[in-house]
């Protein structure tokens, strides 16, 4: 195809790769492209560059805490994230994932998040946090907001409920019939817009499809660069529908959804598991209402339909 062999032509100086994203999904995807960053090496693909647009809108947990009491951005999805890119071995990075316990005013709180949390006030500046705190684990990547805006998402709901927050979204398990930011018109940093114009692949995926992979392109600019964008586009599809938010959905469906917010973006590949999960594995999904997304040959024939 000719993408695959844009590809390989391009692996001489190394590809530049942006991932957009959040939750567990992105920082997960994250932590295996780590080993390709500049592990050059004669007749194999590696990574030039490596960045992540991560979404924030998150408003649970430790980083809904911050973000009420110090009206900062949600720092949990972007911690994960450079937590994935750093050397897993270090002291460093065990610390950013360690969590308080106990039920006090440190209870539940990720010393990562409390750490970008006191860079930011100390330096006034969120961005630049995340990159000095990026330098102080050695991350092998750039992570960016989608977004410096203070941004909730609101879901109308098929009942016609209107649900703010996303953890109210989550914990609604109702189908979203239509999702939105508030504020609707808030921009993107111009340093992310740059790294999707020059980037050589993008991926989009996997995670929660409305409050981790929908976030980042309803940000203004954002879905019209990647569809101007001349890199190879991939959808990374879930493993498993997740309840309340893609109850039933094939692969296909993953994909169309998208494409009603993102209609500028058109996927050169979509990546599917071809393997099923176990038994006891599917028993433990069952009992929260989660499935494995189908797998066949007419499925996978309609994801690029």
């Amino acid at each position: 195809m000719e993408e695959t062999g844009k590809l390989q032509s391009e692996t001489e100086r190394g590809l530049k790769l942006v991932a957009i994203g959040g939750g567990t999904g992105l920082s997960t995807l994250l932590a295996g492209l780590k080993p390709l960053v500049g592990a050059s090496a004669e007749g194999s693909v590696w990574l030039e560059t490596l960045s992540a647009i991560v979404t924030v809108s998150d408003d649970g947990g430790s980083s809904g805490r911050l973000r009420d009491e110090l009206q900062m951005l949600p720092p949990g999805d972007i911690r994960n994230c450079m937590v994935a890119l750093s050397e897993d071995s270090t002291l460093l990075a065990r610390l950013f994932r360690y969590r308080f316990p106990g039920n006090g005013e440190l209870g539940g709180h990720s010393f990562g998040n409390l750490f970008l949390a006191a860079l930011t006030e100390v330096t006034g500046d969120f961005v630049e946090a995340v990159r000095l705190s990026s330098e102080v684990l050695a991350s092998k990547g750039r992570i960016y907001p989608a977004t410096l805006t203070d941004v909730r998402l609101v879901a109308e709901l098929e009942d016609g409920t209107e649900v703010r927050g996303e953890s109210r979204i989550t914990a609604s398990r109702a189908p979203v019939r239509r999702l939105r930011l508030e504020p609707e018109h808030c921009l993107p940093l111009p340093e992310a817009l740059r790294a999707i114009r020059v980037a050589d692949i993008i991926t989009l995926g996997p995670g929660s499809l409305y409050t981790s992979i929908l976030p980042p392109l309803l940000v203004a600019g954002v879905a019209e660069t990647i569809g101007a964008s001349h890199a190879v586009k991939i959808f990374v599809c879930n493993l498993m529908t997740q309840p309340g938010e893609t109850d039933g959905y094939t692969a296909r469906q993953h994909v169309e959804t998208v494409r009603n917010y993102a209609p500028e973006i058109r996927f050169d590949y979509v990546v599917i598991n071809d393997r099923f999960i176990t038994d006891e594995q599917a028993t433990r999904y069952a009992a929260d209402g989660a499935y494995q997304i189908g797998l066949n040959h007419l499925l996978l024939e309609e994801a690029f339909g």
